[in-house]
């Protein structure tokens, strides 16, 4: 079993850090509100006070972080990583930050460092589940070195080489807040020609947009949406997509709508809610955050 650190334990951290203890692996772990990271101590999990000291002496450390700024500052900041983590060890970055963002992190950190890139795909039960798509851009070698500690997490796609996990969560990215967008365009269209909501999502689980209507129909019919995954994110993710096509030449008319309505419900106020609320300011309806269970 590996010897790993594990910064950020959030709504995925946690889980993913849980899957890790379960499977057998010595893990420190730290975050930067220490109470999120609490349920994982019980479960055999060593606190620690930095990401530093998380580190020292990991053969890995894994990183799983809100935006580009925080994964710079956990591992580059003072008290960070890269003060940790023993030469020649490896950083499995999880987050989502794109591909320019993961591979300037390399270059800042070798050739002290290995860096792999591994952002994830799927929800918070997929996540306690082991059920995540794991995004991998890394070197054969070092796939074949870290998949059985990836595996514990959901099933790693060798994508490439480094920055190819970042570029496929990209694509993801965009075609998922392509979908919801279009589906909240669908029932507002339905709406206005009186047709009942519960008789559309009927429909509409059995078409190409099954997934999405299926899995976020009980959210839209209620109008409470606790956060899966937090509508601010996705205007994060939604900006890669943007800045990334930007750079590299490219107009991606659907994702740009998409970023358009994520961005105007984020300035409602739904950012702290699950990102398909979207759909509740694209039909008019009311949209709540449900307190904390």
């Amino acid at each position: 079993m590996a010897k790993l650190a594990f910064c950020g334990t959030g709504q995925m951290g946690l889980p993913m850090a849980t899957r890790l203890v379960a499977a057998g692996h010595d893990l420190t772990v730290w975050n930067r509100s220490a109470e999120k990271a609490k349920p994982l101590l019980g479960l055999g999990a060593k606190p620690a006070e930095s990401p530093a000291a998380a580190a020292r002496d990991a053969e890995a450390a894994i990183t799983m972080l809100a935006d580009p700024e925080a994964v710079e500052e956990v591992v580059l900041g003072p008290g960070g990583i890269a003060e940790g983590l023993p030469e020649g060890a490896t950083l499995i970055e999880m987050s989502t930050v794109g591909p320019d963002a993961v591979r300037e992190l390399a270059m800042r950190v070798s050739p002290r460092f290995h860096v792999i890139d591994a952002p994830v795909l799927g929800s918070i039960a997929q996540a306690e589940k082991g059920e995540l798509k794991i995004f991998v851009g890394a070197s054969p070698e070092e796939f074949a070195g870290w998949v059985k500690v990836l595996g514990a997490m959901g099933t790693p796609f060798h994508l490439g080489p480094l920055g190819s996990g970042a570029s496929m969560k990209l694509v993801a990215n965009s075609t998922l807040g392509a979908l919801m967008t279009a589906l909240g365009e669908a029932l507002a269209l339905a709406d206005r020609l009186g047709l009942d909501q519960k008789d559309v999502f009927d429909v509409l689980v059995g078409s190409p947009i099954g997934v999405t209507a299926r899995s976020k129909r009980n959210l839209i019919a209620s109008g409470r949406y606790p956060p899966n995954f937090k509508l601010r994110l996705a205007v994060k993710d939604m900006d890669l997509v943007h800045d990334t096509a930007a750079r590299l030449g490219l107009e991606l008319r659907v994702a740009e709508a998409a970023r358009s309505w994520f961005k105007d419900a984020a300035a409602r106020g739904l950012g702290e809610m699950d990102y398909s609320a979207v759909v509740a300011l694209i039909t008019g309806a009311p949209a709540e955050l449900p307190p904390p269970e």
